[in-house]
């Protein structure tokens, strides 16, 4: 039988109908959660996407802060716009979208984010604290993933999984996430050898490339009954596309992530979650 779909639009729209209760509570102790976000130059994609996260967070009811930068932004600029925000009791998110202009390091802006409104969970304690299963705020993308696997009650405990990322974004901490939930984690990248043996031992596959030019996953790669998980986007044909061969791949697997309508829509959902933790937190509330 051809795989079943692991819809990320309507698990996210379960997340943010949560989401939308939460700030209503918040708003009623006298509380109003609020995101900032800081976008430096003018790529398109970063654009669209720090646009994404403003329309959703207003939909949602949580207020925003835009600072959108020139590319000649320097670094001190940036670190004193992100002190000013750690500071301002009214923010409790921040987000700087990535990736930065090459003269500004990126972590050292990541760094100098308050840990308490670090909605990416991409500080250095922040990742500390998800290495040792303490964190609140997690990566977006990665919790995104676990939400959706919850949600269709796939439990990895005793699973082999297979990460075809290594950034700090998606493949180190969705490797931490499912160790804690007693999977066998591998992670894969752009030097690994016998690439393709190590995915068909994969009950679960995660697959985060973004390049099909590079490489796509095919059903040779996939073994019979195999969660695949798709991150990966490009343009492929004139569309938009995932890693994954999904025609071929969905009559091995037993259940498949699209895209779009997959992975993406939960990590603007999986922020807007963070978000009103942040603001929970700063309060002293749950």
């Amino acid at each position: 039988m051809p795989a079943k779909i692991l819809s990320g639009l309507e698990v996210s729209a379960v997340v943010k109908e949560r989401v939308r209760k939460a700030v209503n509570e918040l708003k009623g102790q006298g509380v109003q959660p609020c995101l900032a976000t800081v976008l430096v130059g003018d790529d398109s994609a970063s654009a669209t996407y720090v646009s994404s996260k403003q329309k959703t967070a207003k939909e949602l009811g949580i207020a925003t802060r835009d600072h959108r930068l020139k590319a000649s932004f320097m670094q001190q600029e940036l670190l004193d716009l992100v002190q000013l925000l750690n500071n301002d009791p009214k923010v409790h998110g921040i987000l700087v979208q990535l990736p930065f202009p090459k003269h500004i390091d990126e972590f050292a802006i990541t760094s100098s984010i308050s840990l308490l409104k670090d909605v990416d969970g991409l500080t250095p304690y922040s990742a500390g604290m998800l290495q040792n299963g303490m964190a609140h705020l997690k990566p977006c993308t990665p919790s995104g993933i676990i939400e959706i696997l919850d949600y269709y009650g796939i439990d990895v405990a005793g699973m082999d999984a297979v990460i075809l990322n290594r950034s700090n974004l998606v493949g180190k901490p969705l490797a931490f996430m499912l160790l804690e939930r007693n999977a066998t984690v591998t992670i894969c990248h752009s030097k690994t050898k016998g690439l393709a043996e190590k995915l068909r031992g994969g009950d679960l596959i995660v697959t985060a490339v973004g390049n099909r030019g590079r490489f796509t996953l095919t059903a040779d790669m996939v073994k019979e009954g195999a969660v695949v998980i798709d991150v990966g986007t490009s343009r492929h044909g004139g569309n938009m596309a995932g890693d994954v061969d999904f025609d071929s791949v969905k009559e091995k697997a037993s259940w498949i992530t699209p895209v779009p309508g997959g992975v993406g829509p939960m990590t603007i959902a999986m922020l807007m979650k963070n978000t009103v933790s942040a603001a929970s937190i700063s309060r002293g509330m749950q």
